[in-house]
């Protein structure tokens, strides 16, 4: 066995050529079904594909990866409903891809009954993400299972020994359309906890993500190129963003949502890459963040990569010994950099907004000398200093290179003009 352990890849042949795009999935109906099918108990139409069947064993050391596999292979290419059951108990997995395109009946189901444990590996590979779902159209993943990334074997000697990159992530979801993840809590990531790209029509409810806030890159949830995603009701505290939305994501609301510990809600960061695609639609609203370092954050690169992030809502926050509880940043990275960022933000409304801040400078909005903000709105801000008093620091906002329109209450008092 190698050092980065067993790697099983499962590539499906040709669906059957009748199987057409899911393309009428009701998010709503789709939460119901999830609901329903989280204690292991399938629809009576649904025929289940029990891992157990197919050789898994629950008893927390042999690694079950590959029966897994060919469970999730019968159920993908089953002929009429089917639901992918783990139950009870403790499996073992090593990186493990389920792909499809899937023949069954949309949606394909998978019931999380039991404790899904990641394969101990010290030195894992940063492209072995861990459980990942791979071009699948109608996907419901539910139940009240655990997912343990066991981190806490990699954070230290990873970031000791060779820096702190990207390590696996615990779920990655790429391709994956009409897709709802419900009630699955997943702990002690190596890396991302949930990590979705390229994907459309997406609902996260009631999903329970924790790490240490010392543990290193353990975004809660992160994507890109993504469309048309909601996350509600989840709890979510890590070692970094509690959800990080970056380039290519429209269409996105953060809703219900309590952060903490962990880096806040960011968008960004963005200006990283050569043509990243614009961020665009995003709403965030009714969350609490409680004694993180951020709290709605945008941030970007300062380089020459040119892209756009618009129609941006935080609205009707609780912020509890926040850092920076409101925040736009871009000089985010290399400090000595002397060049502005081309990422052109707009049209950013903060709203509603209180609770208690942790620094003295409560709102920070450092826009690009070279592209300054335009559009920003800040409307019934009413947030107090928690710190320990200073003499002669001013409770304080801080902005530059941007022209901001306040409405109602303002504390921290607004920039000059």
């Amino acid at each position: 066995m190698g050092s980065v352990g067993i790697i099983a890849i499962l590539v499906l042949g040709l669906v059957l050529p009748e199987f057409q795009a899911f393309a009428q999935f009701d998010p709503d109906k789709g939460m119901e079904l999830a609901k329903s099918i989280a204690t292991g108990t399938a629809p009576p139409d649904v025929k289940v594909f029990n891992v157990l069947d197919f050789g898994a064993k629950a008893d927390g050391k042999s690694l079950s990866s590959i029966n897994f596999i060919r469970a999730f292979k019968e159920a993908c290419n089953h002929a009429g409903k089917a639901m992918l059951l783990i139950p009870k108990g403790e499996f073992v997995l090593g990186s493990t891809l389920f792909s499809g395109p899937c023949s069954a009946a949309p949606p394909l189901m998978v019931s999380v009954v039991g404790t899904i444990i990641a394969q101990a590996n010290t030195k894992p590979a940063e492209d072995a993400d861990w459980i990942n779902f791979n071009s699948i159209d109608g996907l419901i993943i539910s139940g009240k299972g655990v997912f343990n990334g066991k981190g806490e074997t990699v954070w230290k000697p990873k970031c000791d020994n060779q820096g702190c990159g990207r390590m696996p992530a615990t779920l990655k979801f790429i391709k994956v359309d009409n897709a709802v993840i419900s009630g699955i809590q997943s702990v002690n990531a190596k890396g991302f906890h949930v990590m979705i790209s390229i994907c459309n029509n997406f609902r996260i409810d009631d999903v329970n993500i924790s790490a240490p806030a010392e543990s290193p890159n353990t975004d809660g949830i992160h994507m890109s190129k993504t469309s048309m995603l909601k996350i509600t009701n989840c709890r979510i505290g890590t070692g970094d963003d509690c959800v990080s939305i970056i380039h290519g994501s429209t269409n996105i609301s953060v809703e219900n949502t309590a952060c903490g510990p962990g880096h806040g809600i960011s968008i960004g960061s963005l200006g990283h890459y050569d043509s990243e695609a614009d961020v665009f639609g995003i709403t965030v609203r009714n969350c609490t963040l409680t004694d993180t370092d951020n709290g709605a954050r945008i941030k970007t690169y300062r380089n020459d990569n040119p892209s756009k992030a618009s129609g941006i809502i935080f609205e009707d926050l609780v912020m509890k010994n926040v850092k920076n509880p409101i925040l736009i940043d871009q000089e985010y990275g290399n400090q000595g950099d002397v060049k502005s960022s081309k990422v052109s933000i707009s049209d950013v409304q903060f709203t509603n907004i209180k609770g208690t801040s942790a620094s003295k400078v409560a709102v920070q909005l450092i826009c690009s000398k070279s592209d300054p903000c335009q559009g920003v709105s800040l409307k019934d801000i009413d947030l107090q200093f928690a710190g320990t008093k200073e003499a002669n620091i001013p409770f304080s906002s801080n902005c530059t290179n941007v022209k901001v329109a306040y409405s109602g209450t303002q504390s921290p008092p607004p920039c000059p003009p």
